[in-house]
This record gives C-alpha cells, sequence and structure tokens, in this order.
C-alpha cells in the first residue's frame, strides 16, 4: 500500500513524538492526533499472515449474494475469502513470522518466576473498578480465542527445588497443539474458536452447540423457569457438572453469571422482534438477535470496558471515537454517519479494510490479554437490598462443579451476585499479585496447575518475544537497565536476582512491571495491541463496516445496539439494582452500596 506524502510524514512525526515524548504526555488533542497516528504506522508494520490467503489492502467492495446472519463457525462472514476468521484458521502474528521460533521456553525456570515475582503475597485492589471488569474480559476471551486441547505426550518438565510443595517433581506442562502443517518455519497454532467478534463465547463455533443452545421457539436460547443457566443439559458430551457454555475452561461464577445475563438478553431481543415482525420464524429470529446482541456486547467492551480500565481522558475520548469518530455519539444517534471516514465516522459502518493482511486473532494479543491478578482469592456475597453478608468463600468455592452449587443455593440470587460484584474490587494488573486459586488450579481429573507458571511459558513456548524485543517490534524504546521498570526497589531487586539481563525479562512480567499511564489498569506496552486490534476486530468484519445496517440489523435493532449500556442491560433483567446502579455511568465502575 503506497501512502501519500502527507501521510507519510503525518506518520513520520506522530511516530517521533510518542517515541521521543510519549503520546501520554501530550496535550490532549496532539495525543490523539499521535494515536491516529500509530494506528496508521502498527496496521501498516504489525500485521503478518499465516495463512497464505493473499487478501487487497481495502476497501473490499461486497459482490454477489452473500447471507446476512452470521454462521455457527464463523466461515463465510466474509464472502469473498470465506474461510477467514472461521473456526480452525490459524492464529496470525504481530511481530515478523521468522521470530517466533520457541525462545529458551525453561530458562529463567518458570516456576521460580511464579513463585518469587507473580504469586500473590497481599491483594492489591484496582479501586477505579469493580469486579465485573474480571469476569467480563475472561467472557470476552472466550470469545475470540482458544488453542483447544494440549498435547498429553511429552509435556515440558520443569525443574523444582528440593523443597517445593507441589505434589509432581517435576512440573509438568502438556505442549500447545502445534498446527500439523506447518513446516519449515517457526510453529504456526490454530484457532478452535471463531475470530471474530461474534459472542461464539454464548452461541458456540459449531453446528452441534447451537442446536444444543436453542429451544427452536421463537427463535430462543435456553434458559431455566427462573432464567438462569441450564446444568448438565442434553446431548452434551459427557462431563460432569457442565453448565450450558460454549466454553467452559477455567469456569467460575463470574462466568456463569455474564452467560446468563446475555443469554436472558438474547431472549429479550427475540421477543421484540417477533412483536414487530410477526412473519418471521424460528431462524430468522434467533439469527438476528445474535446479530444485534454481538454487536452490542462488541459496544459495550469498546466504549465502556476498556475506558474503564483506561481511565484518563484522552483515552475515553478514543475509545468513543472509534465507535461514533470525531461527529460523537448525540450526532451518529440523531442524524447517523454523515461520511464513510472511520476518523470522522467511526467504524460502524464504514468501509471494510484488511491493511493487506487476512483478518485472525493474533499470539500477540493474546499474551497482552493474560490478566489474571484482576481475580480476587476472596469474595464476600451480599445481599442487595441491605448489604447484609451472606457468606464468604474462597475462589476455588465458587470455580469448576462448585459454581453451580452456588448458583443452586437459594440465599444467593442472581441479583445480589451482580450486586456483589458490581460492589467488589478486582485485583490490580501488577506483579505480586497473581491470585492463589490460579496457582492451585485443580482440573476436572483432579490435574493441579500452577497458571502463573503456564502463563510464562506458553509465550516462550508460542514464540512470543520477549519484554524488550516485544517492544523493539511495537516501536517503543526498549528497557537499558532494571531500574527503568519501577520505582520500586524490591521489584527491581526482584527482577536483577531472576534475570541475569534485561533482554531475559519475559513479557508478561515486563507488562506487570512497567510504569503505568495515568489512569491506565494496564501497561502502555501491552496498549500498543490493543490500539492495532481493538479497531481491527471492528474493522475486519462486514457485520460491524458496510453491513452495519438497518436493512441487516433492522431499524429496531440499530436503536438497541446504540440505545443500550452494561447498566441498562443489568436493569433490564435484574431491575432490584436500580439503586446500585443510580449515579453509576460506567457498570464496571465501582457501584453504590446499599447503606450509602
Amino acid at each position: 500500500m503506497r501512502d501519500g506524502l502527507i501521510k507519510r510524514r503525518f506518520m513520520s512525526v506522530t511516530s517521533y513524538l510518542d517515541y521521543n515524548r510519549g503520546w501520554d504526555r501530550l496535550p490532549k488533542p496532539l495525543a490523539l492526533l499521535t494515536l491516529f497516528g500509530l494506528r496508521m504506522v502498527l496496521r501498516r508494520n504489525n500485521l503478518f499472515d499465516t495463512s497464505g490467503q493473499p487478501v487487497p489492502w481495502g476497501p473490499e467492495v461486497p459482490t454477489g449474494p452473500r447471507s446476512f446472519s452470521r454462521s455457527s463457525d464463523g466461515r463465510g462472514t466474509d464472502p469473498i475469502y470465506p474461510d477467514i476468521g472461521s473456526a480452525g484458521a490459524r492464529f496470525g502474528r504481530n511481530v515478523p513470522i521468522e521470530g517466533t521460533y520457541p525462545n529458551d521456553v525453561l530458562n529463567p525456570n518458570p516456576r521460580t518466576i511464579a513463585n518469587e515475582l507473580l504469586a500473590r503475597r497481599r491483594f492489591i485492589p484496582a479501586t477505579t473498578l469493580n469486579l465485573l471488569a474480571a469476569a467480563w474480559i475472561q467472557f470476552e476471551v472466550h470469545d475470540w480465542m482458544s488453542h483447544g486441547t494440549n498435547l498429553a505426550d511429552d509435556p515440558w518438565e520443569v525443574e523444582l527445588d528440593e523443597d517445593d510443595p507441589w505434589p509432581v517433581h517435576p512440573m509438568k506442562i502438556q505442549r500447545t497443539k502445534v498446527d500439523a502443517t506447518s513446516d519449515g518455519g517457526p510453529p504456526t497454532y490454530r484457532n478452535t474458536e471463531t475470530h471474530w467478534w461474534d459472542a461464539s463465547q454464548v452461541y458456540g463455533s459449531s453446528l452441534i452447540f447451537e442446536a444444543t443452545l436453542r429451544t427452536y421457539h421463537r427463535g430462543r436460547v435456553k434458559l431455566t423457569s427462573n432464567g438462569e443457566l441450564t446444568f448438565d443439559p442434553p446431548n452434551m458430551p459427557p462431563l460432569p457438572g457442565v453448565d450450558l457454555a460454549a466454553m467452559t475452561n477455567n469456569w467460575w461464577l463470574g462466568l456463569a453469571m455474564m452467560h446468563t445475563l446475555f443469554m436472558r438478553e438474547h431472549n429479550a431481543i427475540c421477543e421484540l422482534l417477533a412483536s414487530l415482525h410477526p412473519d418471521w420464524d424460528d431462524q430468522q429470529l434467533f439469527d438476528h438477535a445474535r446479530l444485534i446482541n454481538a454487536a452490542l456486547i462488541a459496544r459495550i467492551h469498546t466504549v465502556e470496558w476498556t475506558p474503564a480500565l483506561l481511565a484518563d481522558s484522552d483515552m475515553e475520548t478514543g475509545m468513543n471515537f472509534n465507535w461514533w469518530g470525531i461527529q460523537g455519539k448525540w450526532l451518529w444517534k440523531h442524524v447517523g454517519r454523515l461520511t464513510k471516514s472511520e476518523e470522522f465516522s467511526g467504524v460502524p459502518g464504514s468501509d471494510l479494510y484488511y491493511h493487506g493482511t487476512p483478518y485472525s486473532m493474533t499470539e500477540e494479543f493474546m499474551s497482552v490479554y493474560r490478566m489474571h491478578p484482576l481475580i480476587p482469592d476472596d469474595y464476600s456475597l451480599r445481599e442487595s437490598a441491605s448489604n447484609q453478608l451472606i457468606g464468604n468463600f474462597n475462589f476455588t468455592q465458587l470455580s469448576g462443579t462448585y459454581t453451580h452449587d452456588v448458583l443452586d443455593d437459594g440465599r444467593f440470587r442472581m441479583k445480589d451476585l451482580f450486586y456483589s460484584f458490581g460492589t467488589s474490587h478486582p485485583g490490580a494488573i501488577a506483579l505480586h499479585n497473581y491470585p492463589e486459586g490460579l496457582r492451585h488450579f485443580a482440573q476436572p481429573d483432579g490435574t493441579l496447575l500452577d497458571l502463573a507458571a503456564i502463563d510464562i511459558l506458553r509465550n516462550r513456548e508460542r514464540g512470543v518475544p520477549r519484554y524488550n524485543e516485544f517492544r523493539r517490534k511495537f516501536h517503543l524504546r526498549p528497557a537499558a537497565t532494571f531500574e527503568e521498570f519501577s520505582d520500586d526497589a524490591q521489584v527491581v531487586g526482584d527482577l536483577r536476582r531472576i534475570y541475569r539481563d534485561v533482554e531475559e525479562v519475559d513479557l508478561m512480567v515486563g507488562l506487570y512491571a512497567e510504569r503505568l499511564p495515568e489512569g491506565f489498569a494496564f501497561s502502555d506496552t501491552a496498549f500498543r495491541v490493543f490500539i492495532l486490534m481493538a479497531t481491527r476486530r471492528l474493522k475486519s468484519d462486514r457485520f460491524f463496516t458496510y453491513d452495519y445496517t438497518s436493512e441487516v440489523y433492522t431499524k429496531e435493532g440499530i436503536q438497541w445496539i446504540e440505545n443500550n449500556t452494561m447498566k441498562s442491560v443489568l436493569l433490564r433483567h435484574y431491575p432490584a439494582l436500580h439503586t446500585a446502579l443510580s449515579g453509576v455511568e460506567n457498570a464496571f465502575k465501582p457501584w453504590r452500596t446499599a447503606q450509602s
């Protein structure tokens, strides 16, 4: 793609400002312009294809017939390149492919890093957020990506100190399943889920699960008579204690709540559509409700969850620009988009662009979303009307097969669970704050996992660059000394003791140690991947670009997406939360307690 002189100079100036000054230290108008320039640079330099499918830069012009519903496996989302983004398609990369071989997978020892740099010593809360923010991001990650079942044969063997209490020495960590067609280059991997932002965590990535989910009556999905998830549903694989969810990996109460909420939302959308279109059959109602529900989830993530974690005025404005553009929400809602420009009128409804690389989730995107410190170890569940304590639990008591024990316990109503999460804090994404419940995480077969050690190993195994090299690839200065990571002498000392050189520091460790821009809950390094991929998930999907129209979604469907928020969704299904949410603009920020 050849850029004009003005565009090249704009990218050059904004790159210079960011590299030498930092976008977050600039005045707001200049900071936003710099972020626009950075996104342009990243689109040109940080998208790499592993599929071998050539695509043009864009825009894509729709030709011929196309379906106006999302398929169960994502195939055909793009009518011209039907396999792009489908379940089973390869993960792409955000760094040059030749540099993505596994890198010194066992050194320094992942268990040592987990014990001495990641393990939670005391709970460090993220006081600007509530616990729904932690449940939400796991709910979303389950939509976007999974490497599937790991390989039982020939596991990685992590040496342990003699006095390490882990039950099996050495610690064995199963290997990621490598793409069987990989040959002659770095390993590649396939995503078992669809790559699209299509709510596949709710609807599944196969016809088999979709059929299990549906009632085949008025477009609705299955819930109990009380409007909650069904348990041990028929026709599911013989796994005991399975809730009706497309992905039950690392299942816990927060995920069950999110699935319940958006399955209820699907059925509410069906009721609206059925009243407006009495001639529609079950399939038409289901397909349209899925389209609308998925787009609403994407909008909530873009303009609510992300600004909550990037609680900075520049970024709250910037994320709104992604959806509504410079023209803004009010004008978009009252007049509609004024141009095809994503900068002026937002991404939804703009032209579809691949920027020369087939759309896919990437290994680097998955790596920066390793946010397990958000999960607390201890939970207080309270009654929403009085704030009275009902019970205290640890993470294990709310996870796995125990999840439904809580849901079936008559003391806990869903409104109380949402209230308890809304008035509690998640953990800060920082060193020494990785939850113990995930460092002794029991699998259905009784096997224990230390997810902190696994997170470190997975990045190395999948060829994700270590921290300094990652920063270079994303056009940032690498750290020259350990002191550049933190003002905390303890953190600096820990890093120096574990790593022989700053070049060895693992990506996740560096992200957790890095000084944060004001108001940010995660690092500026991770933010670079979000700048690129947050809009790519929208910009490369026809249902968010040229098919984001009232003809496809219905006029009422577009209104449902644009007029609803996480707060309104919660209040629609649990109106008793009105007092707790009174005066709360963003439902991922702390709610009012019953006494306040």
